[in-house]
């Protein structure tokens, strides 16, 4: 099986932009062979907490139709990001489309203390089931700490789909932490990190693969746009540019 994180520059606040910009990116990525593709931490709007509430949709919103269909069409599953509204709060989401079944939705259930200003934490876990594959989710802050992977792991997932939104500091701090969750719990680790302007900070890209064993089998640079399509049937991973957006 084949899975695809994407690192993305997203466009502040661009929803309809950041969305033709998906629908590329998951073309591309079926057609390597990609049955499920992670976007970073809030993808579709950017990393820009003090834009969560006026973007904010719901996973059922029509604007999330062209992604469905392209899931429908492709018979991929995709995990985008997304600021979610909740009777509670804007929580930090991470929807998730599958071909021909309702969607679904994991919002980050830890959150730094700059986002609580901001942000509503989640109260779910959540668990998917993509080929033979048990997949569970992980949002950029709460993925640094081994118990939200050894939860998961006793819920029998093996293989850990994280979505970030890292500076270089964060980044050089995954790549020590990210190999010790694969090690200490045989799972394969997938980062999807962005690009660019971020909020206050520059994202530095960095999306990568580790196997099960905490091998680093494949990276992106810190600045550029492109695609990880790790295969597990063989325990390889490549990196590969995004093919360019058209005029």
């Amino acid at each position: 099986m084949k899975l695809c994180a994407v690192q993305l520059a997203s466009l502040k606040g661009d929803v309809q932009a950041n969305l033709e910009r998906h629908l590329a990116c998951i073309e591309q990525a079926a057609a390597l062979g990609a049955e499920l593709v992670v976007f970073p931490e809030l993808s579709l709007t950017g990393y820009e907490p003090t834009l969560a509430r006026q973007v904010a949709l719901p996973v059922s919103s029509a604007r999330l139709d062209p992604l469905q269909a392209a899931c429908d069409r492709l018979g991929i599953t995709v995990a985008v990001g997304l600021p979610l509204p909740t009777p509670d709060g804007i929580r930090i989401g991470m929807p998730i489309l599958s071909p021909g079944v309702p969607r679904q939705a994991y919002a980050k259930r830890r959150l730094h203390d700059d986002e609580l200003p901001w942000f509503t934490p989640g109260d779910q876990a959540l668990l998917l089931q993509v080929g033979a594959h048990r997949v569970a989710p992980a949002i950029c802050y709460e993925s640094m700490f081994m118990a939200h992977a050894a939860a998961a792991r006793e819920h029998g997932a093996d293989l850990y789909l994280v979505s970030v939104a890292k500076t270089a500091k964060g980044i050089q701090e995954g790549y020590l932490h990210y190999p010790e969750v694969a090690r200490e719990l045989g799972m394969t680790v997938l980062l999807a990190n962005c690009v660019g302007p971020a909020d206050t900070f520059i994202g530095a890209g960095g999306s990568a693969a580790w196997d099960s064993q905490g091998h680093l089998l494949a990276r992106l640079d810190d600045r550029s746009e492109g695609l990880i399509v790790l295969d597990t049937a063989n325990a390889s991973a490549m990196a590969v540019p995004l093919a360019p957006h058209p005029a």
